[in-house]
């Protein structure tokens, strides 16, 4: 299992026109031409890797959750033999707080669609996978989670995720200047998709959840005129 640099070949503190050259040169190695369709989901996390690595913010958030959390608990168990963490955090289904750090370390490690599955047999949103990890390791893991929620066009969970977030993140700031980019995803599946994911009643409700968060006057012009559509069409 590869974090995001072993999976481009690169150093730690490679450049970003080193990540873009060996970005090309995998790309090539894993073409389906060459290596079929059995390629395809090697070049999703390939791809995925690569977009993270190349912009600065994301990458200081990556490195940062990573360094924090998987290094943090590799450290505990890297004197002994053939040990495995994925595997130990695994064997211990009945354990909700190593289900928590299973979600965390498959989400880091490329391996989105086991992470979901878990969170989902954790009771996604219901889940309370939060009390289990860090503050911070919690609000990383979210924020991850919610882009792959939105990749797969489940919109309303990545809402109701980033709308905890940001209430967390206005009691005591911790992504700072990466906030921007999770305020700035949160208003665009409000934006381009929230209304189409969810029933009438549903909407209005997420959408009053937004007002209490210190958004701007413009933004809450915006909702409240898309409110009173949905308002119109709903009692009319």
């Amino acid at each position: 299992m590869s974090n995001y640099y072993e999976l481009l070949q690169v150093a730690r503190d490679a450049s970003t026109k080193e990540i873009k050259k060996a970005f090309r040169e995998r790309a090539k190695q894993l073409h389906p031409d060459i290596r079929g369709e059995k390629s395809s989901g090697e070049m999703r996390k390939l791809l995925a890797a690569y977009e993270t690595l190349v912009d600065n913010n994301r990458r200081f958030e990556y490195d940062r959750a990573y360094a924090r959390f998987a290094e943090k608990y590799y450290e505990n168990f890297r004197g002994k033999h053939g040990f495995d963490y994925r595997t130990f955090l695994r064997e211990k289904k009945d354990d909700p707080e190593s289900q928590a750090k299973l979600i965390f370390f498959e989400l880091l490690h490329l391996e989105e669609d086991e992470a979901i599955s878990i969170w989902q047999r954790q009771g996604g949103l219901g889940s309370p996978f939060k009390k289990y990890l860090d503050r911070e390791d919690w609000m990383d893991c979210t924020f991850i989670l919610a882009e792959e929620l939105a990749k797969r066009e489940r919109y309303y969970e990545a809402f109701v995720l980033l709308i905890s977030l940001v209430r967390e993140e206005r009691q005591r700031p911790y992504f700072k200047h990466f906030m921007e980019e999770v305020e700035k995803f949160l208003k665009e599946i409000v934006r381009l998709h929230l209304r189409r994911s969810v029933d009438a009643e549903t909407y209005l409700d997420c959408m009053e959840a937004l007002f209490d968060l210190g958004f701007s006057a413009g933004d809450k012009r915006r909702w409240e005129r898309s409110m009173a559509q949905v308002r119109r069409t709903l009692y009319a």
